[in-house]
């Protein structure tokens, strides 16, 4: 029983951990974009833009996988 609890705490921190590591590259990404876009880079802003959305879907990934499984498995059941 104690280590259901410790497994959905951690679970709890691990997204709030992932929310805060997409925040951040939110900020860096937009941040790069402003400077590259007002030096005339903007072939070089797009592709920070397009290398810090891939990142993110990276992480993402497999909550989503887990997210097509649950729903998978509840009409299942139906």
């Amino acid at each position: 029983m104690p280590e259901r609890i410790l497994q959905k705490n951690m679970g709890v921190r691990m997204d709030i951990y992932l929310i805060l590591k997409i925040a951040v590259v939110g900020i860096l990404v937009s941040i790069l974009n402003q400077i590259l876009k007002q030096s005339n880079r903007d072939e070089l802003a797009f592709m920070t833009s397009l290398a810090g959305l891939i990142l993110v879907l990276f992480w993402i990934l497999p909550y989503i996988s887990e997210l097509f499984a649950t729903i998978k498995d509840l009409f299942s059941m139906l």
